[in-house]
């Protein structure tokens, strides 16, 4: 099968570079809204973008050129939450994309209780292994529809007590979700452990 890119509607071609950018880690995250409520969604184009300052991007798109909620809520306070979920919240993880008014609060309505962050005025989901409490940074447009990269700085990270080990985080205890096309998502599976790339890179033999 072989086309051009410009046959495909916005919709088409979200629905086919969801099936092929695999697999994708979940940003769960709270902002506030405008009457204080504790607005939830999960985004799976989420990446991080700095070390140093830490900071976080998630790509917020706009329905019939309507900003999400998230988005609105973040240009206004300026901070969100990246909550880390695991395999045991994959239901509330996945209602939580459900479009409501912007006065719902998601986090509310699933029964997830919050938990008040160290920096910033919006909360964070109690029960996630990771919150990351972020200053908004920037926000960059791409395409045709208005989505917007944000961008957050990582300003205090919450981590549940065994996952941080040695400064790394053990994600066979952290059973991270991620999100594959359509109503899919996978647990994380088989880990195959390679060699630290320095000794990876002594055993490639250099052509004479």
């Amino acid at each position: 099968m072989d086309f051009a890119a410009s046959t495909l509607g916005p919709e088409a071609m979200y629905k086919l570079l969801t099936g092929i950018v695999v697999p994708r880690p979940i940003a769960w995250v709270t902002t506030l809204s405008p009457g204080g409520g504790v607005n939830l969604a999960p985004f799976s184009a989420f990446t991080f973008v700095s070390n140093k300052p830490p900071m976080v991007g998630i790509n917020v798109g706009r329905k019939a050129g309507v900003m999400k909620d998230t988005g609105n809520n973040i240009h206004a306070t300026g901070e969100f939450v990246v909550n880390i979920p695991d395999e045991t919240m994959i239901e509330p993880v996945h209602l939580s994309a459900v479009e409501y008014p912007p006065e719902v609060s998601e986090a509310e309505l699933l029964g997830l209780p919050v938990a008040p962050s160290t920096h910033i005025r919006t909360p964070r989901l109690a029960d996630a292994p990771i919150s990351m409490e972020c200053r908004f940074h920037r926000a960059i447009t791409f395409g045709d529809t208005g989505s917007e990269f944000m961008v957050g700085e990582v300003i205090a990270f919450h981590i549940r007590d065994g996952l941080c080990v040695n400064g790394k985080i053990d994600t066979a205890k952290l059973r991270p979700i991620c999100r594959l096309g359509g109503p899919n998502y996978a647990l994380l599976g088989e880990i195959i452990t390679m060699k630290p790339i320095v000794q990876a890179a002594k055993t490639v033999v250099t052509p004479a």
